[in-house]
């Protein structure tokens, strides 16, 4: 509890004490019976300043600066005009139970800020830098690329880099929600937020702070609240129509019928004022964004981390998924299983096709480097042009390389023998003659085939694969995982194009999501209704195109965020259901004169205490076992 709900706490408890004792102290009889009102009113002001001082005073600054019509105004007009007429201890009690609901409104705030203030802790305090014989440390953002840090046990590696030497455990939970430590070693690449848990580490400097991993996340969370869902718009809306509204309708309330009716003055206006107390629109104010919050604080938790909650409520309506087919269902760690020659020896097709390879960081590419297993001369290399969705064309010692796939041999006009190899199979010319082709395979992720049961268990009606793949290895993986639909052999700017046609096909409030690994697929992640960026750690283009970042390579996540999205959403139907419905009602008892100043209370505070602690459920958003994820949901998952 912070030093200010413990100073509202103290404040509650006196002013509730003071309430109680004046509420049973008899009036002295030394005072006239004519002075006895007023002998009430001053000692009930006591405890009514003590707790209500400060929202009286906060409703004449706002005023001055005209803001009229907020929650201060209510409850000073509402206590103060009970006082005005004898409702000494309703008028304290009213100004009571509001700063109860208000601080446990602080204390929700503080509990859901904790997740993303812990999130916050990855931020680094300084980084170590050899220098004579010892370590300095300097601030993170004064080290620069090709810099040598050095983390010891139990510190936080402070910028992205390479492993230069030593070996080590690496705690990734504040990133990726995975309590696993992550082994690295020499080569290893490493981004900052881990934590460094045994061994020494020289890690060399690859990002500077300012475009590093720990950076750009704390910047998206940061932001996340500038994005509000629709829900949250709404009730900005509403409350900026309703309160002027409630006010004039307390104010022809306590008019209308004395001056037309010629009833009693006195019985109108509590009446009045008991419906300005039940008006106050802080339970859903405060609860509806507090519900958002608390479901995008508990996906941190997970290592999902979401731009904004517009992103978690169209999550929520997720109805058709897309997925990249490399990295993203695939682990993306190609190996090259074999080598058909065609004219030509094993290891001189290999080395053709690396050396025109070797300015790309596709998989692919990389798997033909280290199958080659030999250092890279760049000398041997001329002019390399990339093919866009078909390969590459590069000149290796004077010859003109083809490396790519079927369709840059039919591109080409290359007469080819066509491999039917499972796998992904890079065909090669040398001086626009086939020199053969080679296969390369991936390996489907464990965890994708029971992240796309859990997603069709959800209630998701369509799953869908784009691949750039031949027909044959995008179909092999879609029969494996379950998948609806796939399509094979397609150019970046076909993908778009699907992703265009099925969104052509949907309707009202379905969505669409995209999930890629936010490289190669940036233009897709942007169209979609929901781009979500898979296996992002340290991928700028993921957490730049992306709404959605999971922290990790685990397609199940999806399904947990999915969870985590349709929880939110149902507490916040929930508490703009039940706010509206147990105001109404008391609105009308109050108008007629039936509810009393404690039922009041109990409409605005009570309402208010409930529907809060109703949005702290969103925090708390367990990671589903593996096992689990079959169950998340049928289409309402269990809460």
């Amino acid at each position: 509890m912070t030093k200010k709900q413990k100073k509202t706490l103290t404040r509650i408890i006196v002013s509730a004490i003071l309430l109680g004792v004046f509420m049973l102290m008899p009036t002295p009889a030394v005072i006239p019976e004519e002075w006895q009102m007023w002998w009430q009113l001053g000692i009930m002001l006591i405890p009514y300043l003590l707790i209500g001082g400060d929202v009286v005073w906060k409703a004449v600054r706002n005023i001055l600066h005209g803001e009229v019509f907020d929650e201060n105004f209510l409850m000073s007009i509402a206590t103060v005009g009970a006082m005005v007429i004898g409702e000494y201890s309703e008028g304290v009690a009213v100004m009571l139970f509001y700063q109860v609901g208000e601080l446990f409104q602080s204390y929700a705030v503080n509990r859901s800020r904790q997740s993303i203030t812990q999130l916050m802790d990855i931020r680094p305090d300084y980084a170590n830098i050899e220098e004579d014989g010892g370590l300095r440390q300097v601030d993170p953002e004064e080290v620069r690329i090709g810099d040598i840090i050095v983390v010891k046990a139990g510190e936080r590696v402070p910028l992205d880099g390479k492993v230069a030497s030593g070996t080590s455990l690496l705690d990734t939970s504040a990133l990726t929600g995975e309590s696993v430590p992550r082994e690295v070693v020499p080569g290893s690449d490493v981004i900052s937020g881990c934590i460094n848990t045994s061994g020494l580490l020289r890690i060399e400097v690859t990002r500077e702070f300012q475009e590093s991993t720990v950076a750009k996340i704390l910047d998206l969370v940061e932001n996340a609240s500038s994005k509000k869902a629709k829900a949250e718009n709404f009730i900005t809306k509403f409350a900026r129509y309703y309160t002027p509204v409630v006010v004039i309708a307390a104010l022809l309330l306590a008019v209308i019928p004395p001056l037309f009716l010629g009833l009693a003055w006195g019985d109108w206006v509590n009446r009045a004022l008991i419906f300005l107390v039940i008006s106050c629109p802080c339970a859903l104010v405060i609860s509806i964004p507090l519900s958002f919050f608390g479901g995008i604080g508990g996906a941190s938790k997970c290592g999902i981390l979401v731009k904004g909650s517009n992103y978690l409520e169209a999550l929520a309506d997720m109805t058709t998924i897309v997925f990249d087919k490399t990295g993203t269902l695939t682990k993306g760690v190609f190996k090259v299983t074999k080598l058909h020659p065609a004219g030509m020896k094993e290891e001189e097709l290999l080395q053709y096709a690396a050396l025109a390879e070797s300015y790309s960081d596709h998989p692919i590419s990389l798997s033909l480097k280290e199958a080659y297993g030999r250092k890279m001369d760049a000398e041997r290399i001329g002019e390399v042009e990339e093919i866009p969705g078909h390969g590459v064309s590069a000149v290796v010692d004077g010859h003109r390389v083809l490396a790519g796939n079927l369709k840059l041999m039919k591109r080409m006009d290359i007469p080819y023998e066509e491999c039917s190899a499972p796998g992904t199979v890079v065909y090669v010319a040398v001086d626009d003659k086939f020199a053969g082709s080679i296969v390369i395979a991936d390996e489907v992720k464990e965890d994708a085939k029971t992240a796309i049961a859990a997603l069709n268990a959800a209630g998701v009606r369509k799953t869908v694969m784009l691949t750039g793949d031949r027909r044959e290895v995008g179909e092999e993986v879609a029969s494996k995982l379950g998948l609806d639909q796939v399509y094979t052999e397609l150019l970046p700017g076909d993908k778009v194009d699907k992703v265009e046609e099925l969104l052509q096909n949907m309707n009202g409030r379905e969505q669409l999501a995209f999930v890629g690994d936010g490289i190669n697929d940036a233009p897709v992640l942007s169209r979609a209704d929901i781009g979500i960026a898979m296996g992002a750690m340290g991928s700028d283009a993921a957490i730049e195109a992306a709404d959605i970042v999971l922290m990790d390579d685990e397609p199940s996540k999806i399904a947990v965020a999915v969870r985590i999205a349709r929880k939110t959403l149902r507490i916040v139907r929930q508490n703009i259901v039940f706010a509206l419905a147990v105001k109404a009602f008391f609105l009308i008892l109050g108008a007629f004169g039936v509810a009393n100043m404690w039922e009041a209370v109990f409409a605005d505070v009570g309402v208010s205490v409930i529907a809060i602690l109703n949005a702290t459920r969103a925090l708390r958003a367990e990671q589903k076992k593996e096992t689990d994820l079959k169950t998340v949901g049928s289409a309402q998952p269990e809460v």
